[in-house]
């Protein structure tokens, strides 16, 4: 989804960073809270970043001017909340634009917003929902990575498509033209990104039960064992 350097009109570029800043801003003013209160998460967060990293660093390119991969946002969605995950990914997507030519700085605030942004707080919608009405949780960490990584893709495409309108059928015709490409190689990606993730919080609940249960994402041990989760 990594929308390439130059490839966006000036005031697209401008006006999608616009629209993530705040979400960015808030976000580190979140993982600064997470942070001085609970130092002893920082090995957690750097997983999630690395996760993230990792997973997002494995472009497929794509004739639409931009790539199809896994994003490993809904990962840290779930630990951490999507407000973390603005700066986690943010952090992502710049190393990825300076060190790796993946992406770029012109379309960096577009990328921010569907893969930092939207795709957090999508997945963090499902999963919670799923939770709430009672899912297994490895069933609502598949449902909220899956969900996480679609729909950073939807925004992609809504984004290309306001740049770039059919010159027959506009907006609608190009939002289809890069819908259907991005579906045949994103939803066996984004299965892929569910298995995985519930692969990863399995080996997370075995080696950081504790921290999973202050995250809210198991239940409390001792006399609150048993209480709803968030």
């Amino acid at each position: 989804m990594h929308i390439a350097e130059g490839f966006l009109p000036r005031e697209h570029a401008v006006a999608w960073t616009l629209a993530a800043a705040p979400f960015v801003v808030h976000g580190v003013r979140a993982l600064t809270r997470e942070v001085r209160a609970n130092p002893e998460s920082t090995l957690l967060l750097g997983a999630s970043g690395a996760f993230t990293f990792v997973l997002s660093a494995l472009k497929i390119p794509s004739v639409t001017g931009s790539c199809s991969h896994p994003t490993g946002t809904g990962l840290g969605a779930i630990l951490f909340r999507p407000p973390v995950m603005a700066v986690l990914g943010t952090i992502t997507l710049l190393f990825q634009a300076l060190l790796l030519a993946h992406g770029g700085l012109t379309t960096l605030g577009a990328n921010v917003f569907s893969m930092a942004v939207v795709g957090p707080w999508a997945g963090y919608a499902v999963y919670r929902l799923l939770r709430r009405t009672g899912a297994p949780l490895m069933a609502a960490v598949f449902c909220g990575a899956f969900t996480a990584d679609l729909s950073t893709y939807c925004v992609t495409s809504v984004q290309l498509a306001l740049a770039f309108p059919d010159p027959g059928t506009g907006f609608a015709g190009a939002l289809a033209k890069f819908g259907g490409i991005f579906a045949v190689t994103q939803l066996p990606l984004a299965v892929s990104e569910g298995l995985l993730t519930v692969l990863v919080m399995r080996l997370l609940r075995q080696s950081s039960k504790g921290e999973l249960a202050r995250l809210g994402v198991l239940p409390a041990a001792g006399p609150a064992k048993g209480a709803a989760v968030r």
